[in-house]
């Protein structure tokens, strides 16, 4: 009878890496700032047309923000990785055999004994030498490499999501109604995004919903009493 072999696999995170935390970062951002900035103008006693002019402002100069500061930022990493890739080519060039013993170096300290790591490195740097000390001395690998454009766009993209919620109903109720219904339904979108994200980083829910919850609410207080503060002022 012909043997079944079944393979096994495995599901790990840390493909999501590049995308989620631009993501996650920036539907947060798009909630909290113009979430904030409705409520904080709202208290201010402003008119609506006032409100949703300031709401739309943010989201627009809030996404395009994001993706420039995202793209700057992950773009730095990437000249770094490639700085890095680039200094390992010519040490492999200039000393292949001491890049060798290095690397063996690396995984009899990660618990091979001496004549195993040898032979592994041997049969790595055969196979893909620059990629071996990339992946095992520097922590450098495709899974996690800096990708400036993908960045930037998750990051665009999910701030104007998040922000499209808060200003979508604000420009549903009337002006006495915007900070009661913004703040409490962004607190309850944020709580969401943190419980959304947690999962898909697989940490624990509650305390990423409970995260989100309390600078939400934080941010929130602070601008509708600035505002309020402002609007009596005036």
């Amino acid at each position: 009878m012909a043997r079944r072999h079944h393979f096994h696999r495995e599901r790990h995170l840390t493909g999501r890496i590049g995308w989620l935390r631009a993501a996650v970062l920036g539907a947060n951002d798009g909630v909290v700032s113009t979430a904030s900035l409705i409520v904080g103008v709202a208290a201010a006693h402003a008119t609506h047309s006032a409100i949703l002019t300031a709401g739309v402002a943010s989201l627009v100069a809030g996404a395009m923000s994001m993706a420039a500061g995202e793209y700057v930022s992950v773009s730095s990493q990437a000249d770094m990785e490639e700085a890095e890739t680039e200094v390992e080519r010519k040490e492999l060039e200039n000393d292949s055999a001491g890049e060798l013993r290095e690397l063996a170096n690396i995984y009899v300290k990660r618990g091979l004994t001496t004549q195993l790591a040898h032979d592994v490195a041997v049969q790595l740097t055969e196979h893909n030498a620059l990629d071996a000390h990339l992946r095992d001395e520097l922590g450098i690998s495709e899974t996690v490499k800096a990708r400036p454009v993908q960045a930037a766009i998750a990051s665009a993209i999910s701030y104007a999501a998040g922000a499209a919620l808060p200003l979508l109903l604000a420009a549903l109720v009337a002006a006495t109604l915007v900070v009661p219904v913004v703040s409490v339904s962004s607190l309850v979108l944020l709580a969401i995004l943190g419980a959304m994200a947690a999962r898909a980083g697989g940490a624990p829910i509650v305390a990423g919903a409970l995260r989100m919850l309390i600078w939400g609410t934080f941010a929130l207080a602070a601008t509708a009493g600035i505002g309020a503060l402002i609007g009596g002022a005036v």
